[in-house]
């Protein structure tokens, strides 16, 4: 058998190495060297034994060694073999990029660039270009003036493999906007998009580091845009075309989306974008990495656009994506992916909500709510809580089973924080209407957690959990509504009420207009020496956020709803006494307010106030006269908001119907 075949162990490879590279010289030590490349390659359990006994620190030894000893064609062969096998080390395995890294690497590989001969210089590149790749590389600096001539250096080599490179370098490093823009003021992009016509390596490279330098930069994204008349942008769209790599098309599809975010008027034409979907929906066919990633590419490009829901729909990406998740075998990352493309198209069209409510398709989401990964998760919580937008699809098929809403509850005990605020915004509207959902979440011991969730230190969750609290009580029935106050308790609910967060409050007000609504509840905020009511006044008169003082008012307009003594109550709050004048009424300070909804919430609770049928009505017109609140309800019989027209003139009539039965 020849002896090139013959495989040696790695405990005699490593031992061979020695230290410095002293055990071997010559033609022994390239051979060495060699065989730990040829072993390691493709092969992580090699790579790891290899770490294990030391190897990559002698290997860069190696390499320092024979870089430094001239240009000789031994050391070459040398520098060509230690340079690939450290290379080999930092592709795919973190502890190899560590390794290689502690070991002072980069500093001989780097200098190996300038090496006279074209296979070192290519061996550097490509080792380079795997430690590059790995989230553990360093970043350089590029505001450093001197960093910037380096990546312009490997940018300007005729050697593929060095701009190759040097676009690695810019996607790794390139994060903040003050980078972004360094890398446009000294001519990157002009550069990188003058590469766009070289391999298909380089292309995709370059594609990288342009989404890189534009993403979320308007200022960037707009001198791209703008480059060469915009030949720059002409490229891009161009190689969205080219179906023989689809690996470049999907880059450069990137790079158009990026742009569009980042700089909307030089993507706005619904052809480009339409161009896009299609070519992205196309392209979810493809084995790999590319049609992993591209449902998440998918999701960015039409979010938020109602136009571009449709465009994906009139070519079946639903039912591609769909097609996907029946696989029998299918990986982590695209399953990822296809939950939140198909989140995001059900989030506005109902006609896609039909499609997934299908019991095929929607077990398979469900399904996804127990798999491993936190991310798919996540991913599976907002694609239920989306179809469920749709009142008709909450009552639909399993989604209204006992099963599925006591799995959202075991969900609430989920370790990670990010799948709790995902299922509770899924049972937000799970919740939302129907008594038998309520009940079981109720029995599942599901508001004792929703509870527990409202007193986290987590602002999120304190909102979500609240949010679904609020829905539960949303016509509730009575029984329902007195079993979840047991568990929440009014000191809880006062605390909520005081919350740091104004959205909170904003919630914990909802909350009690839901639980005061169509029941005799609204005793419970005059218990305990008026607790609640005392604390939704005392957030009126100090809160700055007009979504609390909205909400408060409402709360308020239920109780001037009620008999006289809780009319006289919100009376007293509102429109204080002459003997209290120094307090400025807050009827007048809600009802000159610039937000509509606040001067209708505080309208709909003087309508209460002066309905005709109640007993004080005297005392309470002739209070609001007094406090100048009629003169002021005159001042807005032509308000621009047609709903606070209407209240006033209500106001107004009941107002005077009383004077008139008076005289």
């Amino acid at each position: 058998m020849p002896s090139s075949v013959v495989r040696t162990r790695p405990e005699d490879l490593a031992a061979r190495l020695g230290v410095g590279g002293a055990a071997e010289q010559g033609d022994a030590l390239l051979r060495v060297v060699r065989e730990v490349k040829n072993q390691i390659i493709g092969n992580k359990t090699k790579k790891l034994r290899y770490l294990h006994l030391g190897a990559v620190p002698k290997i860069v030894s190696v390499l320092a060694a024979a870089s430094q000893g001239g240009a000789g064609h031994g050391d070459a062969a040398v520098i060509v073999q230690a340079a690939a096998a450290i290379g080999s080390f930092a592709c795919g395995v973190e502890d190899g990029v560590r390794a290689v890294l502690d070991s002072g690497a980069l500093p001989h590989l780097t200098s190996i660039l300038s090496h006279p001969e074209e296979k070192v210089v290519d061996a550097g590149a490509r080792s380079l270009k795997m430690i590059f790749q790995s989230k553990l590389a360093p970043k350089y600096d590029v505001l450093q003036e001197k960093n910037l001539k380096f990546i312009f250096s490997l940018l300007d080599s005729d050697n593929e493999n060095v701009t190759e490179l040097a676009a690695c370098i810019i996607a790794h490093s390139c994060e903040r906007s003050e980078e972004q823009k360094a890398l446009c003021d000294a001519g990157v992009l002009q550069k990188l998009v003058s590469l766009l016509g070289g391999s298909s390596n380089q292309k995709d490279a370059c594609l990288n580091s342009i989404e890189a330098v534009v993403k979320y930069n308007p200022e960037v994204s707009s001198k791209f845009a703008c480059i060469d008349y915009g030949k720059a942008l002409k490229a891009l769209t161009n190689l969205i075309l080219d179906r023989r790599h689809p690996h470049t098309r999907f880059l450069a599809c990137k790079c158009l989306i990026a742009v569009g975010q980042a700089s909307p008027c030089h993507v706005e034409e619904l052809q480009i974008k339409s161009k896009l979907v299609l070519v992205l929906v196309e392209l979810l066919e493809e084995p790999g990495r590319v049609g992993d990633e591209v449902p998440f590419s998918l999701k960015t490009l039409i979010e938020d656009n109602e136009e571009l829901h449709k465009q994906a729909l009139s070519v079946n990406a639903v039912e591609k994506l769909c097609s996907f998740l029946h696989m029998s075998s299918i990986n982590e990352r695209r399953l990822q992916g296809l939950l939140i493309a198909l989140a995001e198209l059900s989030s506005k069209l109902e006609e896609c909500r039909c499609q997934l409510i299908s019991p095929q398709v929607l077990s398979l989401i469900i399904d996804a709510l127990k798999h491993d990964r936190t991310d798919v998760r996540v991913a599976a919580c907002y694609c239920i809580r989306n179809i469920t937008r749709s009142l008709k699809n909450i009552s639909a098929g399993c989604l209204s089973s006992e099963a599925v809403i006591v799995q959202f509850v075991q969900l609430l005990d989920d370790p990670s924080k990010l799948v709790q605020i995902a299922a509770l915004s899924a049972l937000c509207n799970i919740v939302v209407n129907g008594a038998t959902r309520k009940s079981v979440l109720i029995r599942s011991e599901g508001v004792s957690r929703l509870v527990q969730l409202s007193k986290s230190m987590d602002s999120a969750l304190r909102y979500v959990s609240v949010q679904v609290l609020r829905n539960l009580l949303f016509l509730a029935d009575i029984t329902d509504k007195e079993c979840i106050l047991k568990e929440l308790t009014l000191s809880t609910l006062a605390s909520l009420v005081y919350d740091s967060d104004c959205s909170i409050q904003e919630q914990a007000l909802a909350l009690l207009n839901n639980l005061m609504d169509g029941c005799d509840s609204i005793k419970h905020l005059f218990a305990e020496d008026n607790m609640i009511l005392d604390a939704i006044m005392r957030q009126l008169k100090n809160s700055s956020s007009v979504g609390v003082c909205i909400q408060g008012m409402f709360v308020l307009c239920n109780i001037a709803a009620r008999s006289e003594l809780e009319k006289d109550s919100v009376m007293n709050f509102l429109v204080p006494s002459h003997e209290d004048s120094c307090n400025r009424s807050l009827a007048i300070k809600f009802l000159q307010s610039k937000e509509n909804s606040l001067r209708v919430a505080c309208l709909w609770c003087l309508v209460n106030l002066t309905n005709p049928n109640s007993g004080g009505l005297s005392r309470r017109v002739t209070r609001l006269r007094d406090a100048g609140i009629i003169f002021q309800l005159k001042s807005m019989l032509n308000d621009p908001c047609l709903d606070c027209k209407l209240r006033v003139r209500m106001i107004l009539e009941q107002c005077t119907e009383f004077e008139t039965t008076q005289g």
